[in-house]
Parts: C-alpha cells; structure tokens; sequence
C-alpha cells in the first residue's frame, strides 16, 4: 500500500477515537489557561499512538508530541487549539481542531520511517485570548520546525487567510471618591474615562483601511451618588501589520494622558491581554493544500483571503516558521464564529466529515513535502523572501 493511502486510511480507521475527543472536549470546555483536562486527554491519546509526550510544556496547560524517525529529516508541526469560550463552549471549533491536530500527526507517524524527520504535535492553549503560541514562538518551540500546519472550522472551505495585528491596551482612571452632593472633594475616574472614550472613538475617521479600533467602559462606578474614583476602559487596536497597531494604540494613549492630566485624574495603561502579530502569508502551502483538498473531493475552496479581520495568535507561528491555517466548513455561510451554532456542528456529521477533509489534507501536505526535497525547499525560500520583504 502505498504512502498517500496509508495516510487518508489511517484517520478513517481511527475516526471513531478522534470523534470521542470532539465529543468529551464539546461535554467539557475549559477556558484559556485551564485546559488542563484537555490536555490530559490528548496527551493520553498521543501517548497510546506511540509519541514521546511532555505535559506542561512552555505554559501550564501546552504540551508537546514527538514522533523522531531519528534519521535526517523535515520536521513537520501540527498545531492543537483546545480552549473554549466562556458561557458558549466551543463556539470557535478549537474541540475539533484538536482533533484534527492529533489525527493528522498520527497520519503522518504511519508513513514518516520511510522518509525521515520528525512529526510534532503542538498543544498551543489560550488561543482566544492569552496566545499559547506567542509564549511559543517566544520559547524557541518553532525555530527548527521546517512547517506548521492546522485547520480551522467555520463556514467555508479555504487555504487560509490573512489575520491584523493585535495591540490590546487597558486604561486605568484613579480620582478620589465624594458624595454626589458635593462634587467639588471628589475627582471622577469617570469623566476622564468618558472623555477619553469620545476622543479614541474620534480617531477612527483617521486610520488606513482594514484598522479598526474597539473598546469598552470596564468599569465606571458602583453608585450614581458617588463621585467615581476608579474606572477603565479596555481597548482592541487592530491593523494589518503590528507597527501601525502600535502606532494606533500610541495615537490613543496620548489622547488618553492629556484627559487623565486635564482631569486630575493617576492613569495606568498596560497590556491586559496577549499581543498577537499578522499572520504571514505562504502561497506554496497555500496551493498545496488547494490540490490535496481537490483530490479529496473539498469542493468551493476559496482561495487565500487577503483582507485579514480578526486576529490569532498563529501570526506569532508565521514568523518563525512556514505557516498554513486552512478552512473547513462545518456549517452554512450565515453561521459564524463564537456561536452554539458552530460548537453544535463539531459533534454533527458535518464535523466528522470536516474533521475526515481536514485532517487528511494537511497530512497529505506534509507527505508531499516530504516526498519532494525540492518543494520544501520552495516553500523555505518564500517565506525568507517574504521575511525579507517586511524587515
């Protein structure tokens, strides 16, 4: 039997195992940073295929898989998200892409010995908010891995897609409480907040395209007869690239200290989540994964999106190392993301097939490259052409 068959066989035979992580992930969600039964159960999945595990990897709920052929070779890494939202669980379908990260390594394991190298299943926790990933590409995990490949559920079929730049920035008001009856002793974190407020939203008719500039009131009083003496507000700024999030964010943090200043007011500002860089893009693995899609039947596969909206932490990935976050759809166009919509589909037929696509798709991408010395090598020099074009 041939290499390609073993690998599309390997997650049909196994589909049962991978559905039964959906299904306990979707019974059991953990936020960001508390996945720690998650990461036990995938742990004890990979152990039992055969991979070199270690829990607690980088950050306390990361973990790392390795299956080393010990013999010269590509390293290949597929990523696992497993956190869930608060309140809606799995509204993003990380439930399934960990499954889809586990099957897909486990493909790989089959075939790999002919080859040489080694294949890395990276559990990259806290992806909404708190950038498993970022810490990891910090930490060096990326630095020798020849690529990094996963897939996303949603509401199309695609190749992936560019992300903006994250800068998330908090501001903290501290006046002096009073009775509203006398004003005049107090000094409101609340008007500085609120002014500051009007002001950034302000600045909105004056960025590029594509940057967007989100925010909220975090806190702003306990009592309508008392001068406030705290509040915050809690800001997303998002561009194409991270120096122009940067350079909006700086924009807003002077407007910000001349009200706090004007007002009498002690401002503290910090970074209150993670920063997540743009996703860079690698139109080699991009096609790749269009062509191992067709071939499995995948059809409407849209091509890479070159409009980035939201944000991930996958961006801090890119920059390490070629990156590939595809597209499967599991639900219909006017689904979105972060829906009950959306975790309802990861343990529906639609999540088994998309689950079945996904999971061979980037296995087939990764023996691809392991087949032609000289496509990854294709792949290596548009990303350090690329890399270069942004230093």
């Amino acid at each position: 039997m041939d290499a390609k068959q073993l690998v599309i066989d390997s997650v049909k035979n196994k589909l049962d195992s991978y559905m039964e992580i959906v299904q306990t992930l979707y019974d059991n969600p953990e936020i960001g940073n508390e996945e720690f039964e998650s990461m036990a159960l995938l742990v004890k999945h990979l152990e039992e295929a055969g991979f070199e595990t270690e829990s607690g990897y980088v950050v306390p709920t990361g973990f790392l898989g390795t299956f080393d052929t010990k013999k010269p070779g590509p390293t290949i890494a597929f990523m696992c998200e497993y956190d869930a939202l608060p309140e809606i669980g799995h509204g993003c379908g990380h439930n399934l892409i960990a499954a889809i990260g586990v099957a897909a390594g486990e493909a790989l394991k089959e075939v790999i010995d002919e080859y040489g190298g080694k294949v890395l299943v990276v559990g990259t926790p806290a992806e909404e908010n708190f950038g498993g990933k970022v810490s990891m590409a910090e930490a060096g995990v990326f630095d020798d891995v020849d690529v990094a490949l996963m897939v996303h559920p949603g509401n199309e079929n695609g190749v992936g897609s560019r992300s903006n730049a994250l800068m998330p920035l908090k501001f903290e008001f501290f006046g002096k409480t009073a009775h509203g009856s006398h004003p005049e002793n107090g000094i409101s974190a609340l008007d500085a907040a609120a002014m500051s407020y009007i002001q950034i939203n302000l600045l909105r008719q004056f960025v590029k395209p594509h940057t967007y500039i989100h925010g909220i009131i975090k806190d702003g009083g306990e009592a309508a007869n008392v001068i406030p003496d705290y509040a915050s507000l809690e800001y997303y700024f998002r561009a194409p690239t991270m120096p122009y999030a940067k350079e909006v964010s700086e924009k807003a943090t002077e407007v910000v200290k001349g009200i706090s200043q004007a007002n009498g007011t002690r401002l503290e500002i910090s970074e209150y989540e993670c920063p997540y860089e743009d996703t860079v893009i690698n139109y080699k693995l991009a096609d790749i994964l269009t062509e191992k899609y067709t071939e499995l039947g995948v059809e409407d596969i849209k091509p890479v999106n070159e409009v980035g909206a939201g944000s991930t932490d996958v961006g801090a990935v890119s920059y390490k190392c070629p990156t590939i976050q595809g597209n499967i759809k599991i639900v219909p166009e006017h689904i979105g993301a972060h829906t009950t919509e959306l975790a309802d589909a990861t343990i529906s037929e639609a999540g088994e097939e998309g689950l079945v696509n996904a999971a061979t798709g980037i296995a087939l991408v990764a023996l691809e490259l392991l087949e032609k010395p000289e496509l990854l090598a294709e792949v290596k020099a548009e990303q350090e052409e690329t890399l270069a074009k942004l230093s």
